[in-house]
């Protein structure tokens, strides 16, 4: 599979409810410059207007494979660098590869046996990390229950906090609020002289 390397945006139903998930490409890492994911986390916000609900933080469980494990604190900063401190009740993290730790390990266990980068970063954003099991013969049913576990999880945040407003979002408005008192006053005085 190809990485990304623009932002992207999906709709679909669940449930008789609209989603739309915008999927970015590494914004977190250093695979992309730096300008680049500048450029694509505003994207990403405009393309989630009026605001995303939730941000899923995709890290891979600890202790799930052979590369070294993803240093979440690193990537709670790198949020922190892109989208300011609001973004923190927003975060959900998403620990992947549940399919390659052992039964005993529940998000509780990794958060108990953590060396302290992942349970720092859970604390810093205030939410339980969800496990998912991203196995490409994981059964349906299984994916769907996942799904709806993810989905029940940005639905509290949305029900919590609204959806998340950026600094570019607020100056956006802020510059069309001011265009469209000049376009009202310049139609104003057109409709005087008539």
């Amino acid at each position: 599979m190809c990485p990304l390397t623009e932002s992207t945006k999906r709709r679909t139903v669940m449930d008789g409810r609209d989603l739309t998930v915008i999927d970015t490409p590494d914004l977190l890492g250093a695979s992309l410059g730096s300008n680049i994911r500048a450029r694509e986390a505003l994207r990403s916000l405009q393309l989630a207007g009026p605001g995303p609900h939730a941000f899923l933080l995709v890290l891979r469980a600890p202790g799930s494979g052979k590369i070294p494990d993803q240093d979440a604190n690193q990537a709670i900063q790198a949020v922190l660098e892109l989208f300011g401190e609001e973004v923190m009740g927003y975060i959900i993290p998403v620990l992947t590869h549940a399919d390659r730790l052992s039964q005993k390990n529940t998000v509780d266990h990794l958060l108990k046996v953590d060396t302290g980068t992942l349970r720092r970063a859970v604390s810093l954003c205030g939410q339980k990390p969800a496990l998912v099991d991203n196995r490409p013969n994981l059964p349906s049913e299984a994916q769907s229950v996942m799904q709806r576990n993810l989905v029940g999880r940005v639905m509290e945040v949305k029900e919590l906090r609204g959806h998340f407003i950026h600094e570019l979002q607020r100056r956006e408005d802020r510059i069309r609020e001011e265009l469209l008192a000049d376009m009202a006053s310049a139609l104003a005085t057109k409709l005087g002289h008539l």
